[in-house]
């Protein structure tokens, strides 16, 4: 792989992560809810015009991008693992900004991710 090859590749994977982190920010903001018909519209503006959202939304549309010119020039075979790393971004992210725990349980399980990255990787 290429070093434009694997930027284009974390790139992707970093936009897709904070997609995620984003949009949990921005729900963190709306807080709970449920819906129904009658509230669908009031919990639809509130989604609308959250920054967090709008941010994550974003960051979804440039990824896609981004993932496609990534995708011609890296086998899928290769580049779909590769997105296990937002996993790993996610998990330390979500421990640093929102308080999420990070047991050793999941330290084992990243630990899993980051092994089987490399070794796709590296095939």
């Amino acid at each position: 792989m290429t070093a434009v090859s694997f930027a284009l590749v974390l790139t992707g994977v970093l936009l897709n992560a904070a997609a995620q982190l984003l949009l949990k920010a921005g729900t963190n903001v709306v807080g709970h809810f449920e819906f129904h018909l009658d509230n669908v519209l009031p919990v639809g503006l509130k989604f609308a015009f959250e920054p967090h959202i709008l941010g994550g939304l974003t960051c979804y549309a440039i990824s896609v991008v981004v993932w496609i010119m990534a995708l011609s020039r890296v086998p899928v075979s290769i580049a779909y693992p590769m997105l296990s790393i937002g996993y790993i971004v996610n998990a330390f992210a979500a421990f640093y900004l929102f308080g999420e725990p990070l047991a050793g349980q999941k330290l084992l399980g990243i630990g899993v991710i980051v092994v089987g990255v490399w070794l796709v990787a590296r095939s």
